[in-house]
């Protein structure tokens, strides 16, 4: 699993033009599931995003984490990030996971982050999604359950 957490002042996902979701200051965070990822591996990175301190405290410091202020989440889907570029220029997408498993994933981590965070917004899953955010610092961290956890 990956995330690729962009700390922002605010974000949205728009579809056909029409709004889905937006965020005020926070994590916009970019969801990649493989096909070897389980709820066990969703959980650990859960409690990695939501304990990382990467907000500035009153002395400018990265030293507070996303509930210290009230920061939110908005959460999308990107199957991309599991692309394989090693051979040729066509990207292959073999090691993500399949869209069932991946959409089911994906709405269990959406669910467990609401457990944790008033406000949690999405995209949809599969959907030709456009993106605005304006990345806070700009302060960018990806999260791979592989280097973090082995898995």
């Amino acid at each position: 699993m990956k995330f690729v957490i962009q700390r922002v002042k605010n974000a949205s996902v728009t579809v056909d033009n029409q709004l889905v979701d937006e965020i005020h200051q926070g994590f916009l965070v970019l969801i990649g599931v493989s096909n070897s990822d389980t709820k066990e591996i969703a959980d650990k990175m859960i409690k990695k995003l939501i304990g990382l301190r990467i907000f500035e405290d009153a002395d400018g410091k990265t030293n507070l984490d996303i509930k210290a202020v009230n920061g939110e989440l908005l959460l999308i889907s990107q199957f991309t990030l599991y692309a394989d570029c090693r051979k040729g220029n066509r990207p292959s997408f073999i090691n993500a996971g399949s869209p069932a498993e991946a959409n089911d994933l994906y709405e269990y981590i959406i669910e467990e982050c609401k457990k944790e965070i008033p406000r949690v917004g999405k995209g949809i899953f599969g959907a030709d999604m456009k993106i605005s955010l304006l990345n806070d610092g700009p302060f960018t961290i990806v999260l791979d359950s592989e280097e973090l956890f082995g898995k």
